[in-house]
């Protein structure tokens, strides 16, 4: 039977096939291309919470780093939210990532994961991440580089919306320049009808940690009424 999870699984496995060429000494973060365990838990994870034909809401951060979905593929879900929140078993090394331990605040406040999941598509505007001198590095930290993003970018958030998520609202993780481009790019290419920006996790709990139920709060009334 056709399912989500099935169709996800298929268009993360195809997007290597649409990688373009990177800057010199930038490196592509490819988890299920690196890590076997990667692959297994990200079908885990699908199967789980994907196994059904029902739309869901795009929320799309950046791109994955090193400790969080640069490991699981699964985004804003570091090893231990795997198991801990998702129940699913892996052999990485439990590390914490602070993006997941904020998101995780918002999807039990909004009711659960087997909720949260029901309704929306976590992810990010480049499915993939990249490295830069041993640290994270985000696709709009060189012009280059976000230019050469762009046809991946395309193919992919045009796959998401084509494989059965909804187009008439995103939810865009990053008010400065990751909503900046979202906003521009879908002002030629019509993804989106409307996309709702949101201060990234992880400034949150950088800069703004004492404050984190005031955003958990934020979070919701734009999960619930768009």
């Amino acid at each position: 039977m056709d399912t989500i999870a099935k169709r996800l699984e298929h268009h993360f496995s195809d997007l290597h096939n649409h990688l373009p060429p990177v800057p010199t000494a930038v490196e592509w973060l490819l988890p299920l291309s690196n890590l076997p365990e990667t692959g297994r838990v990200f079908s885990a994870f699908l199967e789980k919470y994907y196994s059904d034909m029902q739309p869901r809401t795009l929320i799309l951060g950046i791109n994955p780093g090193r400790f969080g979905a640069g490991v699981t593929n699964v985004a804003f879900t570091d090893p231990v939210r795997l198991v801990q929140d998702c129940g699913i078993g892996n052999n990485f090394e439990k590390k914490e990532e602070l993006s997941a331990q904020f998101i995780y605040k918002v999807v039990y406040a909004y009711g659960g994961v087997q909720p949260f999941y029901q309704h929306f598509f976590l992810n990010s505007v480049v499915p993939f991440g990249f490295v830069k001198n041993g640290v994270n590095y985000n696709y709009y930290d060189e012009k280059p580089l976000q230019e050469a993003m762009k046809p991946l970018i395309r193919h992919h958030l045009r796959s998401l919306l084509a494989l059965g998520m909804y187009a008439k609202t995103c939810i865009c993780l990053g008010e400065g320049k990751n909503f900046q481009f979202l906003s521009k790019f879908n002002e030629s290419e019509g993804f989106f009808e409307k996309i709702v920006p949101l201060p990234h996790p992880r400034f949150i709990m950088q800069y703004r940690r004492k404050r984190v139920e005031e955003f958990v709060e934020m979070y919701l009334s734009a999960l619930k009424n768009g």
